[in-house]
């Protein structure tokens, strides 16, 4: 279910697309003074980076025509 109560980057963040905060990395993001997470898709398992900033709207970028994601491996 969603978990609205918890703040965007914390591990286990739902947004209203079904994607999951699963872990911080310590990479840069590419936006300004962001920095990498990974998330997980709840539909089909997919993984991938994102700036903190844009979690709340993410989409799957594997099925759900969201963007590319960012690099995860650190």
């Amino acid at each position: 279910m969603a978990t609205m109560t918890k703040g965007t980057t914390e591990i286990g963040y739902r947004n209203r697309n079904g994607q999951v905060v699963a872990r911080k990395t310590d990479l840069p993001g590419n936006d300004h003074n962001q920095i990498t997470y990974v998330l997980r898709c709840e539909q089909c398992g997919h993984e991938y980076g994102s700036n903190g900033s844009d979690i709340f709207q993410r989409r799957c970028p594997a099925h759900d025509g969201g963007a590319t994601g960012l690099p995860v491996e650190e």
